[in-house]
């Protein structure tokens, strides 16, 4: 069975693939993800009230560092400039959860999934700090890339649904 994984070299070795050749496109990627925690934690960023201050307004601001930084975190990522980063959140009470939706988009040579699902990462890592010191049971979950756009291989949604 021969592998399709592009960071590898025929002898096996890691590489930063080269893009090239590949054109300019305009790239988009969506990732999503989720912290569940107790429900006195949510009602507490809800509020506005927690220790360290505005958990959503400082989550976003660390998604959005995040999604910029991709490459210095991520080994064989291009780093990319980013045209646009949006970093949206809902708070669902009946899970006990911050969902975490990242959009980020580029014109360029490679696509922008690692940079979203960074960001989500990262926005879901910040709430975490932020709210530890209440509930360090929080768990992160279901983060995920749910579509891109752009490039060779053209446009994918995710169908499997969680």
């Amino acid at each position: 069975m021969t592998s399709n994984l592009t960071h590898f070299d025929a002898q096996g070795q890691a590489h930063m693939v080269d893009v090239a050749a590949k054109d300019v496109t305009h790239r988009v990627a969506v990732a999503a993800g989720r912290i569940r925690m107790q429900p006195a934690t949510l009602a507490l960023i809800s509020s506005g009230n927690a220790k360290k201050g505005d958990v959503i307004g400082i989550a976003r601001i660390a998604a959005i560092q995040a999604a910029k930084r991709t490459a210095d975190l991520i080994p064989l990522c291009h780093p990319l400039p980013l045209t646009r980063v949006t970093v949206d959140f809902e708070l669902d009470e009946v899970a006990s959860a911050v969902q975490c939706r990242a959009q980020v988009e580029t014109l360029g040579r490679t696509g922008v999934e690692m940079e979203a699902l960074t960001a989500v990462q990262i926005a879901l890592l910040t709430v975490y700090d932020m709210c530890k010191a209440v509930d360090r049971g929080m768990v992160m979950e279901q983060i995920r890339v749910l579509e891109k756009q752009g490039g060779k291989s053209g446009d994918w949604t995710a169908t499997l649904e969680t």
